[in-house]
């Protein structure tokens, strides 16, 4: 830096801009660096993008799917599949006699275990 014995505090003075400048410099590449490094992300992600937009081509489009008339069924009693003319007779059989209802025990220990459950998915430090 060219600083004599004398001259420590004009040496001090000098030393600040140089270090102020390097700081800046370091700061200029850091900001190339995620510039370039965000750009060559989003180049890469859009070419895919296109592809993925589309669906399938063994996919049934919307509208056909709207003007389909269903002929099958689940039972919602075993979930076994059903024809219509059986369906219509399950749901006129439960209309008649409907499924028991739970004990008032059991669906307050389902409704507990189910807070339980989405407590636990919050706060996965709990353990009780």
């Amino acid at each position: 830096m060219g600083c004599g014995k004398n001259k420590f505090s004009s040496c001090v003075v000098n030393a600040v801009p140089e270090m102020g400048r390097a700081k800046a410099i370091k700061e200029v590449k850091l900001l190339l660096l995620i510039v370039i490094s965000a750009t060559l992300v989003l180049l890469s992600s859009y070419g895919e993008s296109a592809v993925i937009a589309l669906p399938p081509p063994e996919d049934t489009p919307e509208e056909i799917l709207r003007t389909k008339i269903i002929i099958e069924a689940r039972s919602p009693i075993d979930g076994k599949f059903l024809t219509a003319a059986e369906y219509i007779q399950v749901q006129a059989q439960l209309q008649l006699a409907p499924p028991p209802k739970l004990d008032p025990k059991i669906r307050e220990q389902i409704f507990l275990l189910r807070i339980r459950k989405t407590l636990l998915q919050f706060f996965p430090f709990l353990n009780f």
